[in-house]
């Protein structure tokens, strides 16, 4: 077996990985129109076994998007609607008792999927929320003191609702560091929003012709080449600097940062950086990173580890600015 992050990827396997990433971007693009970013980061994600946290207003193909991601590596889907009166055991299973056999039988919750959809994450109360944290760091979930391992791949795609919208509760920062992104969506271009009017009036909305989904196993093989694409120690020295300044420290810390930044980037934080640049390298066909890989999703890695302080939120200092902030202080190799 190949070392990891050893760049030890020939170029068949470069040619296969291409071809299998091309045509999932095929499919999502006969689907979702414009959401260039939103394409990027569920690759990205998918690719380093991560999950993604959606955030934008109703009605930005975010549900059309995991769909449609699901279908392109013939994967199983689930979608929970998360309300107040939503339980855990809603979500990861529950034993139920059968008067006919008068034992207990295990029904799996629809968590045990490839591709969960949790829509409207923020709108389920905490302990709800807390649930998923097992099957998301762990991918397995635990019923009435038996262990089940959830699907090989696995990948959580959660939406939520802007904070400042009625009936929202604030995601612990806990669950929010298990997020390997989080991506703030938009509303589409004028020409992309005449578009999606002129497709969905046609019904041309679609698989192209000629494209055929990858298999799961396809997915777990772009997540191994993933692995070993290689990162030198220069890249690593240049995250764990970029980490280590979002906590006031670094190579050359930042005036007053900690005024505005309570708490910084855990180092699953760092993590990401370095999982994210390997997905992204290997999307632009490289078997190496490049500091432009670290830099490029840097907003979605880093604005959810992120804990601002009470004057920061009063003078409406954004996470982006801060860490634009950090990068711009961190010596790029």
């Amino acid at each position: 077996m190949n070392a990891l992050a050893s760049g030890q990827i020939n170029d068949d396997e470069m040619a296969r990985a291409s071809d299998l990433i091309g045509r999932v971007k095929s499919i999502f693009q006969g689907r979702v129109v414009g959401q260039a970013n939103l394409s990027l980061a569920l690759m990205t994600t998918m690719i380093a076994r991560g999950h993604v946290l959606l955030e934008s207003v109703p009605g930005l193909a975010k549900t059309t998007a995991a769909v449609t991601l699901a279908d392109a590596i013939s994967g199983t889907f689930s979608r929970i609607q998360c309300t107040p009166d939503l339980m855990p055991n809603d979500i990861v299973g529950t034993q139920i008792y059968s008067y006919e056999t008068g034992e207990f039988s295990t029904q799996l919750g629809p968590v045990h999927a490839n591709m969960v959809l949790l829509d409207e994450i923020n709108r389920s109360s905490a302990k709800t929320q807390s649930a998923m944290l097992e099957s998301m760091q762990e991918r397995q979930t635990s019923i009435g003191g038996t262990i089940y391992k959830l699907p090989d791949p696995f990948m959580v795609l959660a939406t939520q609702n802007p904070i400042e919208e009625e009936g929202t509760y604030v995601l612990p920062e806990a669950q929010m560091d298990r997020f390997l992104l989080k991506e703030v969506l938009t509303y589409p271009e004028t020409n992309e929003e005449f578009e999606i009017l002129t497709k969905t009036a046609e019904g041309t909305f679609g698989r192209p012709v000629g494209v055929e989904p990858i298999t799961t196993d396809d997915v777990l093989y772009l997540q191994e080449v993933a692995r070993r694409v290689y990162v030198d120690e220069s890249i690593k020295s240049y995250i764990v600097d970029i980490v280590n300044s979002t906590r006031g420290k670094g190579p050359r810390p930042l005036p007053e940062f900690q005024k505005y930044v309570r708490v910084g980037s855990s180092p699953r934080g760092g993590l990401a950086l370095m999982q994210v640049g390997q997905a992204l390298a290997l999307l632009a066909g490289r078997n190496y990173v490049v500091p432009e890989d670290i830099t490029r999703l840097r907003h979605q890695i880093l604005r959810h580890r992120l804990v601002r302080t009470y004057d920061a939120l009063a003078n409406n200092v954004t996470p982006e600015s801060l860490i634009d902030a950090v990068f711009q202080a961190v010596p790029t190799p």
